[in-house]
């Protein structure tokens, strides 16, 4: 019988060759999961800078000067059309300029991060003077701070991993398969819904637009790893467990914003399940649906990619093809 080519006979060796292969993996993850988050700073950060011309344009100059290239600023006539960005998730919070000095508006169901940071930036601007901080667009009152989002979240993608690998390795047929993804999502929206505005409060919009983007995330990811796996078998789930977590979990920004991590890390976690997913929420939630067009069309194609490689795919059941007769034994008659 021939020897696999890749074969390790010595134990001794495998279980070095093993530690070694962890410590490998491991020094990628290490920077991959810390860098983004030890290097948040605003980068292009969308903002709005509202009064009469005259002090609208002086304080963008100021902005623009004491942090080159963090803000993206856009000039509005008042503090009414400030609110009505801040809504639209046009802008990520407000400079609103006015006879008492700055006001400060901000959208902290957005980003509870970027809020402090630019309470913080409003303070530096007002040169010691007190800043009014009008919160447009708050957050859960019972998640202040969006860690319980953020965490929440988490689990979404980790299930949805698992259920698209599962469906992969112990379910045999194509329809089997689409049935139970479509299952997974349903089930999946109704239930994180139920858990995280329901049970937990960490959402506040209506609960049925949030089970739906739930349940569009849930499909894409799901969907993202079954699919690889029937068009690629052990190897295609790899590749979907690297791409919904271990790259697009850090990549996300869900405890933060996009516009904080290192570009073009930032934008490209948008176009991963996990960044696009957390977007889509956050718009459910907070803004009726407004700024979720890019992540909605994200993650509909990620499920509809994942819906047609599950239709298409090759691997039949267990990861694998079926296995092929050997043909120095009498075949197995089964009844």
């Amino acid at each position: 019988m021939a020897t696999h080519p890749f074969r390790v006979r010595s134990p001794w060796l495998l279980a070095v060759l093993l530690a070694a292969l962890a410590v490998a993996v491991q020094a990628l993850l290490v920077p991959l999961f810390a860098a983004p988050a030890a290097n948040l700073a605003p980068r292009d950060l969308p903002i709005a800078v509202a009064g009469p011309p005259p002090a609208a344009a002086e304080l963008a100059g100021r902005l623009t000067a004491a942090r080159p290239g963090a803000f993206e600023v856009t000039t509005l006539p008042d503090a009414a059309a400030a609110d009505r960005a801040l809504r639209d998730r046009e802008v990520y919070a407000a400079f609103v300029a006015g006879p008492d000095g700055i006001a400060l508006h901000t959208a902290p169901a957005a980003s509870p991060t970027v809020a402090a940071l630019l309470t913080e930036a409003a303070a530096q601007l007002s040169a010691g003077r007190p800043v009014s901080v009008v919160q447009v667009v708050p957050a859960a009152p019972d998640d202040p701070r969006g860690a319980g989002f953020a965490a929440g979240f988490l689990p979404l993608a980790l299930t949805s991993m698992l259920a698209g690998a599962l469906l992969t390795f112990l379910v045999a047929g194509r329809g089997a398969r689409l049935l139970g993804l479509l299952g997974y999502a349903v089930l999946a929206g109704l239930a994180g819904a139920a858990v995280l505005h329901g049970w937990l409060g960490v959402l506040t919009g209506d609960p049925m637009r949030e089970a739906g983007a739930i349940a569009l995330f849930a499909l894409a990811a799901a969907g993202l790893v079954a699919g690889l796996g029937a068009l690629l078998g052990g190897p295609g789930i790899g590749l979907g467990a690297l791409l919904v977590f271990l790259v697009g979990n850090p990549l996300s920004a869900v405890s933060a914003a996009p516009e904080l991590l290192p570009q073009p890390w930032g934008l490209i976690g948008q176009f991963l399940p996990v960044g696009a997913g957390g977007t889509l929420l956050r718009s459910a939630a907070y803004f009726d649906g407004a700024g979720a067009s890019r992540s909605l069309a994200v993650l509909a194609g990620y499920a509809l990619l994942g819906l047609l490689l599950v239709a298409s795919g090759r691997f039949r059941t267990g990861g694998g093809a079926a296995p092929a007769a050997d043909p120095g034994r009498p075949a197995e008659i089964t009844v």
